[in-house]
């Protein structure tokens, strides 16, 4: 039988919500900073979505809504300030602390932790925004409490490709089959799926709408004893909120 050795977690909309009132917020302001008269509301932001990664998300907007655009600089180079202005906006953003842990993370990590039950981190999002999510949102030491964390351009294409999967899977020295990862988005779950993972998918506002049909379940969020998950696909007899027990049914039943 297969046995849960490892949990595998996205880090924006998946650890945190993040995206509306934080990513999009400082793409915007990096704009701003740079002179640039874009602003990307909640509804073009969902679409941008699609594609993972700020810096590739930057240059398909450009494709795609600014063909006009002429940059005052090499495109390349443009997009890579552009992006660090973000990511320092991002950071600015999170020490306010207006950003919350999704319901269950903490304490499936905390469950985790007391299991021996390994964690790792596998999300599209720069390293610095992922430390600093981690430091801000749960807890200075927060990033120690992950084996491996692989982010941003470790690895030559970013999700839906499996790469970054691939990448954790090698440095964590276990086979899909003792790992489940827990993510956000279609992308995510294409992802982990063609890594050979089973796969959770908590959606939020912007994936709610995703097609997820190769998730092994799909909830609203993981759940507190207080604040009871709704099970979108997937079994339902697990009780209200996602435990280890859960994440080891959904392995052996993929």
């Amino acid at each position: 039988m297969d046995t849960l050795k490892a949990l595998i977690f996205d880090v924006d909309g998946t650890l945190a919500e993040t995206e509306r009132d934080g990513h999009r917020l400082a793409f915007n302001r990096a704009f701003q900073e740079f002179g640039l008269p874009w602003r990307w509301d909640e509804g073009l932001y969902g679409k941008l979505l699609d594609i993972g990664g700020g810096k590739e998300r930057i240059t398909y907007f450009l494709k795609r809504y600014r063909s006009d655009f002429q940059p005052p600089m090499e495109l390349e180079v443009l997009v890579k300030k552009l992006h660090m202005a973000k990511t320092a906006h991002f950071k600015a953003l999170l020490e306010t602390g207006g950003i919350q842990p999704r319901p269950g993370v903490l304490r499936l990590i905390q469950s985790a932790q007391k299991r021996g039950i390994r964690l790792a981190i596998a999300t599209t999002s720069a390293p610095a925004n992922a430390l600093a999510l981690l430091t801000s949102v749960f807890a200075p030491e927060a990033p120690s409490w992950f084996e491996v964390i692989a982010a941003g351009d470790m690895v030559p294409a970013k999700k839906p490709a499996p790469d970054i999967y691939q990448y954790v899977l090698d440095h964590l020295g276990l086979p899909p089959e003792a790992c489940v990862a827990i993510e956000d988005s279609r992308q995510g779950l294409l992802a982990a799926t063609t890594a050979g993972l089973a796969t959770a998918v908590t959606v939020n506002d912007y994936t709610r709408h995703h097609d997820l049909a190769l998730a092994d379940l799909v909830v609203n969020h993981l759940g507190e004893p207080s604040e009871p998950f709704e099970v979108l696909q997937g079994p339902k007899e697990f009780g209200y909120f996602f435990t280890l027990d859960l994440a080891q049914y959904l392995l052996i039943n993929r």
